[in-house]
């Protein structure tokens, strides 16, 4: 739930020292009448109207229906209450906020018992083929487990609960031995719990990969009420849920705006609540960044009923232009553009910038793609035909810009 709107001015105040432990500590109480208030629900303490909480597959952990995604989140008050309120698991990566992420969540789980918190982070393998998804000969596996042990030390602990093979998007790079082989001598070492992998495209066979592998324990996917796709999606988690790996979810929000203009939002807690009936979801990892949308996610761990207004919400919204933010991901651009560019991880970096306003990690996907110069100036028209209608030419032209920004300018 990557929604980065300003903080209420009321909730200010956390940001703050000594006060905003303060705020922290009332929800560390159990005291939540405004919580749930303001969230829509009734207000009860957690003894009342217990949280939902799911097994994480043949892990065994228990977790919260919903987990948070920390990968925008830069208020280190903001994670210590998702704790304090119940959430139990925080998602990060290697790459995140140039691992100012992790090291922000090392500071806040500091002092805190091993055992009330639970830790996943991910690593890249090396580079991949930007058209065939694939690691090339030069992918070290000695590279992905030095990257993962400096992820420990900025999170200052000894091991991780899940430690996931990050971006894979085909069979052949989720069942790649020797980054397989890495992760399983680090779970013998205890470096970590469990291993997994996570998937922004190409899911199903993703999914399936995992369970081939007999090896994998959590598969992250994502997963939202928007995917044209979503029902071979659902399919392949509950084929993987059966086989017994943990399914945590990621994209739950579709972008958070129907429209670039964000005028048209999308209705967070409906999304996430559609992600998370499906009972093959362990947990979802929705990247809140206020105290406000903690307060919506909090709701949603109480009750994932949808009502008739929220049912509506999930419908398109009309007009919705063809510059809204969500891509798919469905790779139906491949090898359409005459400059082979990866045309899904530049819509990703665009929905990062303009649905997330999350500008460092939209520049460090442009880098990811490769993007270099100008490349559709030599085109008079642009022979990239997009299933969801997106002016992509237009798209790349407007996200490019991030690469003159200084790095400094996006911290």
């Amino acid at each position: 739930m990557n929604r980065n709107d300003s903080l209420n001015s009321r909730r200010g105040f956390l940001r703050q020292g000594a006060a905003g432990l303060a705020g922290v500590t009332v929800l560390a109480a159990g005291r939540w009448p405004e919580v749930h208030a303001r969230a829509g629900t009734e207000t009860a303490s957690p003894d009342r109207r217990p949280f939902i909480y799911r097994t994480l597959g043949k892990t065994g952990l228990k977790v919260s229906v919903v987990s948070m995604g920390v990968m925008n989140a830069d208020n280190p008050n903001l994670v210590r209450a998702a704790l304090d309120a119940g959430i139990i698991h925080l998602d990060t990566a290697h790459v995140y906020q140039r691992g100012r992420n992790e090291e922000m969540i090392g500071e806040v789980i500091k002092g805190r018992p091993r055992d009330s918190f639970i830790i996943g982070t991910k690593v890249k393998g090396g580079h991949q083929d930007r058209e065939t998804g694939l690691f090339g000969a030069d992918t070290s596996a000695a590279a992905f487990v030095e990257d993962f042990h400096t992820s420990l030390r900025r999170l200052q602990l000894d091991h991780v609960d899940i430690l996931y093979l990050h971006n894979i998007n085909k069979r052949e790079a989720a069942l790649f031995e020797p980054l397989l082989s890495a992760m399983l001598r680090l779970k013998k070492e205890g470096k970590t719990r469990f291993i997994g992998v996570s998937t922004h495209r190409n899911e199903p066979e993703v999914l399936r990969a995992a369970v081939e592998s007999k090896a994998y324990d959590v598969v992250l996917t994502a997963y939202n009420f928007r995917q044209d796709h979503r029902d071979e999606v659902k399919r392949a988690i509950a084929e993987a849920a059966a086989a017994g790996l943990g399914i945590v979810a990621m994209k739950t929000q579709a972008g958070a705006y129907w429209d670039r203009e964000r005028q048209q939002p999308i209705n967070m807690q409906a999304a996430l609540k559609w992600v998370l009936q499906d009972e093959n979801v362990h947990t979802a990892i929705p990247g809140f960044t206020t105290f406000d949308q903690l307060e919506t996610d909090l709701a949603v761990m109480a009750d994932l009923a949808l009502s008739p207004v929220e049912k509506k919400d999930l419908q398109p919204r009309e007009p919705v232009t063809s510059a809204g933010l969500y891509c798919q991901q469905c790779d139906g651009c491949r090898g359409q553009c005459p400059a082979a560019l990866d045309i899904p991880t530049l819509m990703r970096g665009y929905m990062y910038a303009y649905g997330y306003r999350n500008l460092g990690a939209a520049k460090a996907t442009l880098a990811e793609a490769g993007l270099a110069g100008s490349p559709c100036d030599d085109c008079a028209t642009c022979r990239v035909s997009c299933r969801q209608g997106f002016d992509v030419r237009a798209k790349v032209a407007d996200v490019a810009r991030l690469r003159h920004v200084p790095d400094d300018f996006l911290v």
